[in-house]
């Protein structure tokens, strides 16, 4: 019978691949809905890292959780506060295409 033993690194490569797809998806998206989501891809990619490096460096601890929530924390504040500005600018402009968001140029 085959066992399969997951490693660090196949947390890492998971995560980068996940921060990978988010970053691309922030760059190339003009949905500012589709960039809060990447945004959240991204996250979520930052605590794969910090609940594989707690599991394998300190497995007694308790720090990687304790990151990892206070960013889940931040990433609903982000998300409260995002929708709530894109939801303003729609209902001005009637769209949430981000290449239509030139308020701030001169």
């Amino acid at each position: 019978m085959l066992t399969l033993s997951v490693s660090l690194h196949h947390y890492l490569i998971l995560a980068a691949v996940l921060f990978g797809i988010g970053l691309f998806g922030v760059l190339t998206k003009r949905n500012a809905v589709a960039v809060l989501i990447c945004v959240e891809l991204m996250l979520n990619a930052i605590n794969i890292n910090l609940l594989a490096f707690n599991k394998y460096i300190t497995p007694g601890d308790f720090i990687g959780q304790i990151f990892a929530i206070f960013v889940i924390t931040v990433a609903a504040a982000e998300v409260g506060v995002g929708l709530a500005i894109i939801i303003a600018i729609y209902r001005n402009k009637l769209s949430v295409n981000l290449d239509e968001f030139d308020w701030l140029k001169w």
